[in-house]
């Protein structure tokens, strides 16, 4: 059902107050099909909304706000794993939760990442040392323009570091409703990242004796210890990527920053925009009700339920201080509305 000038405070993490000028939660495909006709008809341009989690609203939206709640998984076991159909609608910590309570390895080291398995391949989510590209199969999605299903690839998707098609030729052209995941059986645990290294370390736990769990469970809790919960305090996760660089500019700013915390990426260096941030002093920053998280600097946060136009003022501020002091161009991971 389609509705008018609708609050859409609820389904952002921001909790940025702005209104839509037609809203419609579809929880079928042949709601969705009827949305985008509406749309189309009205000559709308289309917000798509999951768990709300990656992007801020800078502004009343002219158009249709369109939530995808499409709900449905299955797990189909195979004689080399699982293979695991999800609707777009499903939330993706539980997602992973249920593979893991069933033993099934590969998607733990992405517990606790907000929003919905529908946005997980347009960035290509990732985190501690593994992405969405590494058990994806394929997914089905809807035609803004006809309404048709199209399948996608691995290949079709050309997914990269935060980056897959959606974000770049086909953006705004497809709305997302199924993905398929592979989990192998021959699974290992990814636990090379610093922060899971220390972790287990720490506990003496064996790499080799790890399970699915152990690690989901290591990754909830470092994740716990520095990551505000939007919950508590709003927030949009991770506000920047974490730049890729060359390597002479790597080797220019580890000299001069013998602490600079930085990962190899092929013939590039990836650096942690976090520490860059935290380095120019901006963690903890408050101002008018919006700030940078106090014990995650790569987190912007807006306690004040301020408006975006002031969350955004504060991230070009940021990113403008990181080009200067560093040389380095910070990009934010979400997406700004209108």
């Amino acid at each position: 059902m389609i509705q008018k000038d609708v609050d859409l405070q609820p389904f952002n993490t921001m909790t940025i107050a702005a209104r839509a000028k037609y809203f419609c939660a579809a929880t079928t495909r042949e709601e969705l099909r009827e949305a985008l006709a509406f749309a189309r008809e009205q000559q709308l341009p289309i917000l798509p909304l999951g768990g709300g989690s990656n992007i801020v609203l800078t502004g009343d939206f002219p158009g249709l706000a369109l939530h995808v709640g499409l709900q449905g998984l299955d797990f189909e076991p195979q004689s080399d794993g699982v293979r695991m159909r999800a609707a777009a609608g499903e939330n993706w910590h539980q997602l992973v939760m249920r593979s893991v309570e069933m033993g099934h390895g590969g998607l733990e080291n992405l517990a606790l990442i907000p929003g919905n398995i529908g946005a997980a391949p347009i960035q290509n989510i990732g985190a501690y040392g593994v992405e969405l590209k590494d058990t994806f199969e394929e997914l089905t999605a809807m035609e803004v323009a006809t309404g048709r299903l199209v399948t996608f690839t691995a290949e079709d998707c050309r997914f990269a570091y935060r980056d897959s098609v959606f974000k770049n030729t086909e953006k705004d052209r497809y709305i997302i409703c199924e993905v398929v995941l592979k989990l192998s059986a021959s699974w290992q645990p990814q636990v090379a990242y610093p922060a899971l290294q220390q972790h287990f370390a720490q506990a003496s736990q064996e790499v080799d004796a790890l399970t699915p769990a152990d690690v989901a469970r290591a990754v909830i809790g470092i994740r716990n210890s520095k990551l505000p919960n939007p919950v508590e305090i709003p927030n949009a996760g991770s506000f920047f990527k974490n730049p890729v660089v060359d390597a002479s500019l790597y080797s220019r700013l580890k000299e001069q920053n013998p602490q600079l915390v930085a990962f190899a990426a092929g013939e590039h260096w990836k650096l942690a925009a976090g520490w860059l941030i935290d380095q120019a002093g901006w963690r903890g920053f408050q101002k008018d009700g919006v700030g940078v998280h106090d014990r995650q600097a790569l987190v912007l946060v807006n306690p004040g339920h301020r408006c975006g136009s002031q969350v955004v003022a504060l991230a070009q501020d940021i990113a403008l201080d990181i080009q200067q002091k560093f040389g380095v161009t910070l990009e934010p991971e979400p997406r700004f509305y209108p």
